[in-house]
């Protein structure tokens, strides 16, 4: 089933390339975030709200092996032999936040271990750093482009911001969803409940 979608997107999302691979495979529905390190960034997670849409924008200046489990090592290897063309960044899917939940323990992102790539040492971080401040944890629908779009990169997209501002709108065209209406569900209820219980 085709979705409705809008046409193009202006604005980004920053994240790791290999979560932004699983993403666009359809091997990973999950995002765990905090605020960034960029003054203006910093409540960022405030902004990630339910129908929030972006395209993925991957990045690879801090992904480490060290932080994510080893089945995913290949994954992280394979984005950095693609991250081959100096100057431009490669978008190819558009995502939309369809669940949001806080999250203030280690032990409530381990039991949702098995729906992410990251592992026991990343989570531990995302939830000692700033511990006053929650984990959020965003569920995405993500949709592959047909055709993805090559930019160049701009001095306004470094630092480190989460939401990036492209200037310019990237065409969509029409978009089927990298996993279907009831296994996404599915997905989706598993991962509440075990973050409610």
């Amino acid at each position: 089933m085709i979705s409705l979608l809008p046409p193009s997107s202006s604005f980004a999302l920053k994240e790791w390339a290999t979560a932004c691979l699983l993403l666009k495979e359809g091997r990973q529905i999950m995002i765990i975030r905090k605020g960034g390190i960029d003054k203006e960034d910093k409540d960022f997670t405030s902004e990630l709200s339910v129908d929030s849409e972006f395209l993925l924008f991957p990045t690879y200046e801090h992904q480490n092996e060290s932080l994510i489990k080893n089945e995913f090592h290949s994954d992280l290897s394979d984005t950095i032999e693609e991250n081959d063309v100096p100057g431009l960044i490669n978008l190819s899917a558009f995502a939309k936040i369809t669940h949001k939940f806080e999250v203030n323990s280690t032990e409530v992102l381990n039991r949702v271990s098995n729906f992410h790539l990251w592992n026991e040492s990343y989570t531990d971080k995302r939830i000692t750093w700033k511990p006053s401040k929650p984990a959020v944890v965003a569920l995405l629908r993500v949709y592959p482009l047909i055709q993805p779009q090559a930019l160049p990169i701009l001095p306004e997209y470094g630092r480190c911001k989460s939401i990036v501002d492209l200037g310019q709108d990237v065409p969509m065209g029409e978009l089927e969803p990298a996993i279907q209406d009831t296994e996404y569900r599915s997905i989706c209820e598993k991962i509440e409940g075990l973050i409610k219980n």
